[in-house]
């Protein structure tokens, strides 16, 4: 469950596939004036298929609710395992790195900057391949952008700073995610985000 949506398992009657299924809320998406920023993620969905990123196998609507249909995938998020094994050896995150890498360079490719890289969006699929998903703060990009998102620890400092960003962001995450499942832990770390922002800024 989210802010104003839900995502339920279902399986395909013919084919017995199993597949996720998010369902938005309408009323909710035009209570948080959030209409053009749901647009922008399906059509962003619509638009990618890659081996290490979530697939949007079909959408629609009704005059209750939105509704995308994605492979479901069973292993679950990556967080998990990072906090259960405490850190990574420097062979599994090579790994997952080298997955993500090409994950990122493909989007980049497109022209889209993914700006939401964590290890609670990385989920893992049956043969324990990565598969990134959520791509609620993705975007077309052709230069820069000045939209502060992201999730504090792993936001670049130009993002911070407001002076404009572009797909460099995405990379930055990426070192900052190697960086917590080689030692356990992000970086830069602190109980509010301000106090974060500034360990960014300093270095």
């Amino acid at each position: 469950t989210g802010t104003f949506g839900r995502v339920c398992l279902c399986r395909d009657r013919i084919s017995e596939k199993y597949c996720a299924m998010k369902i938005l809320a309408m009323t909710e998406v035009i209570r948080l004036k959030q209409i053009e920023h749901v647009k922008n993620e399906r059509n962003i969905l619509r638009e990618i298929r890659h081996p290490f990123v979530i697939s949007l196998e079909w959408s629609t609507k009704d005059e209750s609710n939105l509704y995308m249909i994605f492979d479901y995938v069973c292993g679950g998020e990556l967080f998990t395992y990072l906090r259960n094994a405490g850190k990574f050896t420097s062979q599994t995150s090579n790994f997952y790195a080298a997955e993500i890498v090409s994950a990122l360079e493909y989007l980049h490719s497109l022209q889209i900057i993914y700006r939401d890289l964590k290890p609670e969006n990385l989920l893992i699929n049956r043969d324990g391949h990565i598969k990134i998903t959520d791509f609620g703060f993705a975007k077309k990009l052709r230069d820069r952008t000045w939209t502060l998102c992201g999730t504090p620890e792993y936001i670049a400092p130009e993002i911070i700073q407001s002076k404009g960003h572009n797909k460099a962001v995405d990379w930055w995450a990426l070192g900052v995610l190697i960086y917590e499942m080689l030692v356990g832990y992000p970086p830069f770390y602190e109980e509010q985000p301000f106090g974060i922002y500034e360990k960014i800024l300093s270095g």
